[in-house]
Formats: structure tokens, C-alpha cells, sequence
């Protein structure tokens, strides 16, 4: 009986590490960038929301297309979270790329979700999962490397140090750099939550597209920055790329907000 209990944790923490890797901004990131959406609703928008997630905020309901990962019968949703992307695109032959794009990848299924949202005779329960699914993507799409590249699985595949620990660049970018600055989702989102009133409307204006080519500029100088397997990651790469982290988050929320003003108009 001990044994099997062994064994059957060993699986649930081999499971749990699969997952993790694969989640993009892990669950912080994802909670702050749906605090900041949270703060930019308009009154009809949080009112259809309220409506669809009940109590949940978007912020809790932020993980929900990670957590369901653990269910074979959401397999499907896999690529729904990531686009890849050829390196040293130019913003022409990206939007090029996307204008053409059928995949099943994060940037059609925006697109698929927010229109299937505006379908007030949608079944209640394919509702709340393309809201929660939605509310996900939007902020997959803002952590750079979920635009990155197939060859290394948005650098998955690339080994690097943090400080002292192995771990791949996807994983700094999930949780590691966040994490590191120690602070809870809602005291994240209240410590870069500014933005002036002329940006939200430029940012709310913004295609689905556009975002996309901005986190991919951000993902080639990611990229460009790693000049060697393991290098290690420290206090510099921290000072280096907080802000980027940060207006990656900022973006994520306040486009999200802007979508679904959109969309619960």
C-alpha cells in the first residue's frame, strides 16, 4: 500500500511538472493581468461576466484553461495557447503570415472566441469555457514567448540557468522573473497598473494582430539574448527585462479589458 502511495505521487509530480512548463506567465501572471482587465471594465461588461463566471473574478478564472490540461478530454485545446512563428519576420510577412493563418493556434482562436462570445443564444456552458479560455489566451499571448519559435518550442528547449537552478527560458518567462519579485497578484497589479487615459484608447484600438507582432519583437530580443546553452540568468537579466515583463503584463490586461468591452457591448 506504501509503495503504491509512492508511486502514485511520483506520477501526480511528473504530471505537475509537464504542465508547468508548458503554462505561459504561470498562475501569477495570469491573475495579474486579469486583476488589471478587472479595473478597466465598462458597466456592461462586468455585468455579462458577472453573470457567466458568478463569483469568480477574471483573475481566479484566469488559470482555468491551464487547470483543465490535467483532463484527456481537453487535449484539444493544446494549441490553442501558443502561435509559432519564424524568426526574423518583418512586420509585413508576420501580418502576411497571420492574415493567411488557419492553424489552430491562439491567434484564430481569439479571434474564433470573441465571436462566438457575441452569440447570446450560446449554450451557458460552451459560453463560460470560451470566456475563461479567452480571458487565458489573451494573456498567453503577451508573455513573448508564446509567439516564439516551433524549432525550440518557445524556448522550451533552450536550457539556462536561474541563478543556480537548470531550467529552460519558457520557464523564466512563465513564473521565474515573477516570482522574483515577490510580490502577491493584486499587489503586482496595483504596483504597474498606470496608464494614461490616451494609451488604454491606443492600446484598445490595437488589432489582435498587432499584439501578436509586439510580443513577437519582444521574443526576438529575448532570443538575441542568450548567447550560450546554460547560460546563467541573475540579478542583471532581472534588471535588464523587468520592464519589459511589466508593460507585457500592463498590455495583456488592458487589451483584454478593451476585448471584452467589445464583446459585452
Amino acid at each position: 500500500m506504501f509503495k503504491k502511495q509512492i508511486r502514485i505521487a511520483a506520477l501526480f509530480l511528473i504530471t505537475m511538472g509537464f504542465s508547468l512548463s508548458v503554462m505561459a506567465w504561470g498562475m501569477l501572471g495570469h491573475r495579474i493581468v486579469g486583476q488589471i482587465a478587472d479595473s478597466y471594465l465598462s458597466r456592461q461588461a462586468r455585468k455579462e461576466i458577472r453573470f457567466i463566471l458568478g463569483n469568480e473574478s477574471i483573475a481566479m478564472s484566469s488559470n482555468y484553461a491551464d487547470f483543465v490540461k490535467s483532463d484527456p478530454k481537453y487535449n484539444y485545446l493544446y494549441n490553442w495557447h501558443f502561435v509559432n512563428l519564424m524568426p526574423g519576420l518583418d512586420s509585413g510577412s508576420l501580418h502576411k503570415f497571420l492574415d493567411s493563418d488557419t492553424a489552430v493556434d491562439a491567434y484564430t482562436k481569439i479571434n474564433f472566441l470573441a465571436t462566438q462570445l457575441k452569440d447570446k443564444g450560446l449554450h451557458f456552458e460552451t459560453r463560460s469555457l470560451y470566456l475563461k479560455m479567452l480571458i487565458h489566451i489573451v494573456g498567453d499571448v503577451h508573455q513573448p514567448l508564446h509567439t516564439g519559435r516551433l524549432k525550440d518550442r518557445g524556448g522550451n528547449d533552450i536550457k539556462v540557468l536561474w541563478f543556480r537552478d537548470t531550467v529552460n527560458l519558457h520557464q523564466v518567462w512563465d513564473d521565474k522573473l515573477l516570482n522574483f519579485q515577490q510580490l502577491s497578484y493584486t499587489e503586482y497589479a496595483a504596483a504597474i497598473n498606470f496608464a494614461g487615459k490616451d494609451w488604454i484608447r491606443e492600446l484598445q484600438a490595437e488589432p489582435v494582430n498587432l499584439w501578436i507582432w509586439n510580443s513577437y519583437q519582444q521574443a526576438e530580443k529575448i532570443y538575441a539574448g542568450i548567447k550560450q546553452p546554460y547560460q546563467s540568468l541573475e540579478y542583471k537579466y532581472n534588471y535588464q527585462y523587468l520592464s519589459t515583463l511589466n508593460d507585457q503584463l500592463l498590455k495583456g490586461g488592458i487589451h483584454l479589458a478593451g476585448l471584452l468591452n467589445e464583446i459585452f457591448r
